[in-house]
């Protein structure tokens, strides 16, 4: 299944017409940087429920433990809408996703925060919408954003590298695969692993040495949730810089005093914010190729996301 990266999202981002308006919401950075990368597989469950653009607005509404979708004019499509939803992520298996993106606030799409109306009239932002519910139920380790957090430079880089992780995920365990092969993965993600989470690297390491004993598809699913939820935890300057610190040690005998003062120097700066992680990593780079350092050369951390 090597080739293009695939990416669910909510139409309106990239420009289509059908809000409730007739309008769209169309997200620059989802549309022209990130379709750039990616080939965009688009769905509205508003439009493909069978609703009509333009269209009375629908909202979230708390009746006792149930939260209902309902239109402006009292019609209910809480049932049709959760029948749809559980139907169309299923046919999106096929689709071999690596990640999604939601429209913020929606009450079919919206992933955190949608405005659900109380018994009282007052509205909480305490729902989320139907069609999200029914594709994080169904894909729970799929990496799923919403438009509005991608503007979060952090959260960004996040989601991209996740996106990336999951779709290399997909790559091995759609071949044939060995647990030679689930070592040799975990091997090449360890450093990428350490920058989010210290637990993590460590549970995924006992998980991999484990695996001769385990069933595959346990072992293919373990894994998947371990990576997933590790790599879903943010990477801080911190982190980064005591795996770069990690690095270093690879250098040890074959780069010099000035050298490595310079790259020591580079990592300390990047860890108090006064230069980008680019400098240091490129510093790193440079110094891979030079040394050969087969270990290094082979890490995600060291060549990047695969855009």
């Amino acid at each position: 299944m090597a080739g293009a990266i695939r990416v669910g999202v909510s139409s309106c981002l990239l420009g289509q017409q059908v809000r409730y308006d007739g309008g769209h919401k169309r997200s620059d950075f989802v549309a022209d940087i990130l379709g750039a990368r990616v080939t965009f597989v688009p769905v509205c469950p508003e439009v493909e429920l069978g609703l009509g653009t333009p269209r009375p607005t629908l909202r979230l509404i708390r009746r006792g433990d149930d939260v209902r979708m309902v239109m402006a004019d009292g019609r209910d499509y809480t049932e049709s809408m959760r029948s749809f939803a559980k139907r169309r992520v299923e046919r999106l298996m096929d689709d071999d996703l690596a990640g999604y993106v939601l429209k913020k606030d929606s009450p079919s799409c919206g992933l955190t925060r949608v405005k659900v109306y109380e018994e009282t009239g007052i509205p909480s932002k305490s729902g989320r919408g139907l069609y999200a519910e029914a594709l994080l139920e169904r894909w729970p380790h799929l990496p799923v954003e919403e438009e509005g957090r991608l503007q979060d430079e952090s959260l960004r880089e996040n989601f991209l590298e996740r996106v990336s992780a999951y779709h290399r995920l997909q790559e091995l365990f759609h071949g044939r695969w060995t647990v030679g092969s689930v070592v040799a993965f975990h091997t090449a993600h360890k450093l990428a692993v350490l920058a989010h989470t210290t637990e993590g690297y460590r549970r995924l390491g006992r998980l991999v040495a484990d695996a001769k004993g385990m069933d595959r598809q346990e072992l293919r699913e373990a894994y998947t949730a371990g990576l997933m939820q590790a790599m879903t935890l943010l990477a801080t300057p911190k982190k980064h810089a005591n795996v770069m610190m990690h690095m270093l040690g690879y250098f040890r005998g074959q780069i010099d005093a000035g050298d490595r003062d310079e790259l020591l120097t580079a990592i300390d700066d990047f860890r108090e914010g006064r230069i980008p992680r680019i400098v240091p990593l490129t510093l790193i780079r440079h110094h891979v190729r030079r040394c050969g350092v087969a270990y290094l050369a082979g890490q995600t951390y060291v060549t990047g996301t695969g855009w």
